[in-house]
Formats: C-alpha cells, sequence, structure tokens
C-alpha cells in the first residue's frame, strides 16, 4: 500500500489574496473560516487525484497553517494532523505534496508571500540561498530519502517549487499580481486542475527524485523586519547584526524549518 503526505497552507488556494482570509487577528474570522473551505476542497480535489491511481493509499494531512487552516470535517479522506511537525518524521511515505503553497518572502507579485511569519520575517537564507517554506521541506522530506512530486498555489509559488525540484508537478490556481492581488480560476476549475495534477505527480513519482542538492553542514540565515525582544544565544549560534541570526547545524530538522 502507498502511502502519502499532504502539507497544507492556506495563502495558496484560489479565492484566497488578502491576508484578511489568513491571519484571525486581523479581524475578519468570517473571511478567514471561509478560506479554510476554499482550502478544503482544493485538499480534497488532490486526495481524490492520488486515489484516482492508488485507490487504497494510505494519506496523512497536515494543517500547515499557524493558526490554523483546515478542518478535520471538512475532509472527505485522509488523516488529518495538526499537532507538531510531523513533516520531519516522514520514514515510510512515499512521496510529499503541497496544496495551498505560497512564494518565499519577497518575491516579485506573489500573493501572500512570506517565509514562516508574514509579520517578522524579511528572508531566510539557507547555505546562502534564498528558501521559503518550499524549498526548506521539500530537502526535509528529501534527506528522509521522500520525493516532494507536487504542488498547488499561485504561478510564483509553482516557479519556485521548480527551482529546486525541476521534475515537480504543479498546478496553477491562481496569478499573481501583488502581495495582495491576484488572478484565480474558478472553484470548479482550480479542484479540477489540482485532481488531474495530483494524479499526475503520483503516476510519475518514480521519475522526481528526491531534493537533497543542499547539504550539512547547514547554516540558516534569518533576517528580522525588526530587532527580536528576545534573542537566541547558543552553540551554533551567531548575531551578525540586531535583525540577523544565524544558526548552525548538522541536521536540518534541528532548524526552525
Amino acid at each position: 500500500m502507498k502511502s502519502f503526505f499532504v502539507l497544507t497552507d492556506l495563502e495558496g488556494p484560489a479565492g484566497v489574496d488578502s491576508f484578511t482570509q489568513t491571519r484571525p487577528g486581523d479581524g475578519f474570522p468570517e473571511r478567514v473560516e471561509a478560506a479554510k473551505k476554499l482550502l478544503a476542497r482544493e485538499v480534497n480535489a488532490c486526495i481524490e487525484g492520488i486515489r484516482s491511481v492508488y485507490g487504497d493509499a494510505r494519506i496523512d494531512v497536515w494543517d500547515g497553517h499557524g493558526p490554523g487552516g483546515l478542518l478535520a470535517e471538512d475532509l472527505a479522506y485522509g488523516n488529518y494532523l495538526r499537532e507538531g511537525q510531523p513533516y520531519k518524521r516522514l520514514e515510510g511515505y512515499d512521496a510529499l505534496l503541497f496544496v495551498g503553497q505560497h512564494a518565499m518572502a519577497g518575491t516579485f507579485n506573489a500573493p501572500l508571500n512570506h517565509t514562516y511569519s508574514s509579520k517578522t520575517v524579511a528572508y531566510y537564507k539557507l547555505n546562502g540561498v534564498f528558501i521559503g517554506e518550499f524549498g526548506a521541506r521539500a530537502l526535509i522530506a528529501g534527506t528522509q530519502g521522500v520525493p516532494t512530486v507536487f504542488l498547488s498555489g499561485d504561478d510564483k509559488a509553482a516557479l519556485e517549487a521548480k527551482l529546486f525540484v525541476p521534475e515537480i508537478e504543479t498546478a496553477v490556481v491562481k496569478w499573481g499580481r501583488g502581495v495582495e492581488a491576484a488572478v484565480h480560476l474558478d472553484g470548479d476549475e482550480a479542484c479540477r486542475v489540482v485532481r488531474e495534477g495530483a494524479a499526475r505527480a503520483v503516476r510519475r513519482m518514480a521519475d522526481i527524485p528526491p531534493f537533497t542538492a543542499i547539504s550539512a553542514p547547514y547554516v540558516l540565515e534569518i533576517r528580522y523586519l525588526n530587532p527580536p525582544q528576545k534573542k537566541q544565544q547558543g552553540p551554533g549560534v551567531e548575531w551578525v547584526d540586531d535583525r540577523t541570526v544565524r544558526l548552525q547545524r548538522d541536521d536540518i530538522r534541528d532548524l526552525p524549518v
């Protein structure tokens, strides 16, 4: 039986292009709840695509949006995961798939672009390479021998995915026109391209190698938008200036990615 891990985020589905749809603290909880329904539809479409190829597959779905972006009851199939960072323990999975992904912080015209925090982080660099959530987590999977085979989201996120994993299958559901602007597919069409893309991805997964191009030791440079009030200290920690820290670790999973 094949096993798949689906990693989700809330910024990437069609119909989402405002931070008021992804950040509950912005004061529009009804917009956030509506966005969760849009994400759930695309996650279910991804699952349908996988099951069209592997009908008895085990599919685990992790809600990777910080304040929560997916409700367990909205999944038509699959095991809902929320707590912890289960993508750091992918042994036994055949492939990793991303649904609802956004581009890294600073990407031109990428809707809702950010890296881990839309309010505090200016950029991440790993061993000198600008990297976002996709690249970091694809590398975490790759070091465990698991290929990242699929991404759905905006066009800039898809380009970023192909930068790190050229063979990856992508499904573009919207085209960025600014930080909070995009041209979207309608919901049914977005689900169709996600469903078909996921099916192609799992059919081709033997041809998509795990991403392992960045190797240990890992040096993660984090640049903050403002000086943090509490600065991490300890072995392998170097503050370059009051907003930039470098963390060195031998295992990618020991970094805040």
